[in-house]
């Protein structure tokens, strides 16, 4: 054996030894292979004492996967670590060398920014070695998200029954529930609009001898009406050329956001789908991957995809079609280590593929594939037509616009969001016309919305907290650990999610803040950037962090477990709702002098029953295991033991009377077909 390539993924794997020649075997790491251990102070597998030095372990179910891959690495004569491209690849990649003990002379680090044959075998040609100050960077990252995380979510939970907290996924938290407070607290205003209404189109009222207008009740509504006539005056028409140009290329969070928006994607679901096209697609005559890294924060793209898709458009379109790249604003924390994502050619038409793809995948890739072409493609042009009408000195104003040139339009239209409307030809008015209605209309202003998964995307983003491959997960957190609820597509923070941040609040404002952790984000790109030193920012964090968590620990009031309005009939005492390992039950409050706990007895309709029970006629019935594995048992337990792990299909065998159930979607006979 005379190379190997470990990457992360095993489709990945697959995909790319069917590119490199017979000298090549390709293997999957399947992900991280070791983590911080939960043991030492706190459990967090840091040394704090000894400038933050943390102790690896391999992951639970890994062993396996370790030992067949240093038996590899022993055999190879070169070991090529192919990670993803960013840094968690990297960390990983150390993780491998580190576990692995992989020589120095011995490995090479490459990427792979798409998974096509020309980009993996000039990638595999170019080696270079791992670059620790990422590896520091990705590392202090997770240190700071065990500590906090760690500590944090222990004190929640004992102090709140919280589920969990964290560095960033607090914030996230936090910036949910100020904004239900700032709705909450909105006291609206009255305002009223009056509309002129025409055969084609309506005009708005918005100023008075050519000062702004603003009508606070009726009664001043009332008061302009009966100043005004149906006979409007043209006083002005102002045409001019206005361009509209399209967006550049996707990167992660703009990605996670129309995907939302247009497509009705989670954050969680797009990602999934992404890495699915990064990885490779089986089009029947190869094997190739579609998109290029999906976890970026880059709009950058190549000047080989530039002249390709712009010999596209013009094949296509003609040459008036054709632009110039769309680079958007440059963000601050932009990292640009690689190109926005993009089709890895723009001659894989969605509709040829299509037919490889699952629904989704293609609604996706189709979406990623527009927006790319369209970026490279002219801007639209519009006459933009605004009029102005006086009726007694009272100025209404309309305005639309005609598409003289669709330019990216031709493309892209279905994903743009399009309020232009068509206005007549007023040059052939005779400078007046008359309106068919003159409308008042009551308003009341809003308050800002609700978070949806895109605009809290867009929010922590532009706030510059976490990265745009991590709010995925956060967003799933919140979600799964019940501190919100989503109705409508938005956040609402629940009662635990509102009690858990104002906890936090309480302490550790200084640290759970956005501007603490935007601060905390541009260290650890410092560090990545070999800018300031890692162990210094952590001691800087932790002199902060723990005075505050042993005063919390101390001080911070626990809260009272809930009532439930009965007594205990045992002693006497208010029966609670406590928190176990399996979730909520109703306990006595005087525990542990009283260890009485209610045992619920469901409904007869939430019982779902299956069967007759074959030794003693009642009814089998599902029911659930400690740790949540369904079986199906009789009512009758503990008189009666029949249990089974297949579902009763309610038929009885003909040859011995006993059931027949569903074993992996066969009905068979549980004692005939044993």
């Amino acid at each position: 054996m005379k190379n190997i390539v470990i990457v992360e993924s095993p489709a990945k794997s697959k995909t790319i030894e069917k590119y490199l020649a017979g000298d090549y075997k390709v293997v999957s790491s399947k992900g991280h292979i070791r983590d911080l251990a939960t043991t030492g102070k706190y459990g967090l597998g840091v040394d704090l004492d000894n400038d933050f030095k943390p102790t690896y372990v391999i992951i639970k179910g890994k062993n396996k996967d370790v030992k067949e891959l240093k038996k590899l690495v022993k055999e190879a004569d070169h070991v090529y670590l192919a990670t993803d491209p960013d840094r968690e690849g990297e960390i990983i990649s150390w993780h491998l060398k580190d576990e692995l003990d992989i020589p120095d002379n011995k490995y090479s680090r490459v990427t792979f920014r798409e998974i096509t044959k020309d980009v993996v075998l000039k990638s595999i040609k170019e080696e270079a070695k791992i670059d620790m100050n990422l590896v520091k960077g990705a590392e202090t990252r997770r240190i700071l998200d065990r500590i906090i995380g760690f500590r944090l979510s222990k004190l929640m939970q004992y102090k709140t029954g919280g589920k969990s907290a964290g560095r960033v996924q607090s914030v996230a938290l936090k910036l949910i529930v100020d904004r239900e407070r700032e709705i909450l607290a909105f006291i609206p205003k009255e305002y009223w609009t009056i509309e002129a209404e025409f055969k084609d189109f309506t005009a708005l009222l918005f100023k008075y001898k050519d000062k702004d207008i603003e009508i606070n009740n009726e009664s001043e509504a009332d008061a302009i009406l009966e100043k005004l006539s149906k006979e409007f005056i043209i006083k002005n028409i102002e045409e001019k050329v206005r361009k509209k140009s399209a967006k550049e290329v996707f990167k992660t969070s703009t990605l996670q956001q129309m995907a939302a928006n247009k497509l009705n994607f989670a954050a969680s679901k797009t990602m999934k789908i992404a890495q699915k096209l990064y990885e490779g697609v089986d089009l029947g005559s190869e094997t190739v991957g579609l998109i290029t890294y999906m976890r970026t924060d880059s709009v950058r793209i190549s000047p080989e995809f530039i002249s390709q898709t712009k010999d596209f458009i013009n094949k296509k379109y003609g040459e008036k079609y054709v632009g110039s790249p769309k680079m958007g604003k440059r963000n601050t924390n932009m990292q640009d280590a690689h190109e926005g994502i993009r089709p890895t050619s723009i001659l894989r038409v969605p509709e040829d593929v299509k037919k490889y793809l699952t629904i989704d995948e293609y609604k996706l890739y189709k979406l990623i594939y527009t927006r790319a072409l369209a970026s490279l493609m002219a801007d639209a042009k519009l006459l933009q037509t605004t009029v102005i009408f006086d009726n007694n000195d009272y100025l209404f104003k309309t305005t639309g616009s005609v598409l003289t040139f669709d330019g990216y339009l031709k493309e892209y239209a279905e994903y743009e969001d399009n309020e232009d409307k068509i206005l007549p030809d007023f040059k052939e008015m005779n400078g007046s016309l008359t309106a068919n209605k003159i409308n008042k209309e009551q308003h009341f202003t809003k308050p800002a919305s609700r978070y949806t998964e895109s605009s809290l995307i867009k929010e922590l983003e532009s706030l510059g907290i976490g990265r745009p491959s991590t709010y995925a997960t956060i967003i799933s957190t919140i979600k799964d650990h019940d501190y919100v609820k989503v109705e409508d597509k938005k956040f609402i923070p629940t009662k635990m999610g509102i009690e858990t941040t104002d906890k936090l609040q309480e302490y550790f404002s200084d640290i759970i803040n956005v501007k603490y952790t935007a601060h905390m984000e541009s260290d650890l790109d410092d560090i990545a950037e070999d800018k300031k030193n890692n162990i210094k920012v952590l001691h800087e964090f932790y002199d902060k962090f723990a005075p505050i968590m042993d005063d919390a620990l101390k001080n911070m009031e626990k809260k009272a477990p809930e009532k439930t309005g009965e007594v205990c009939p045992e002693c006497g005492n208010d029966l609670v709702i406590r928190k176990g390992k399996y979730g909520e039950f109703v306990a006595c409050s005087n525990y542990p002098t009283c260890k009485y706990i209610k045992k619920e007895k469901k409904s007869s309709e939430e019982v779902k029953v299956i069967a007759e029970c074959p030794k003693c006629h009642k009814d089998i019935i599902e029911r659930k295991t400690r740790k949540g594995k369904i079986f199906y048992g009789c009512s009758g337990y503990p008189k009666c033991d029949y249990a089974t792990w297949y579902k009763p299909t309610g038929e009885v065998c003909s040859k011995c009377g006993n059931l027949i159930v569903n074993k992996n979607g066969e009905n068979i006979c549980e004692n005939c077909d044993k």
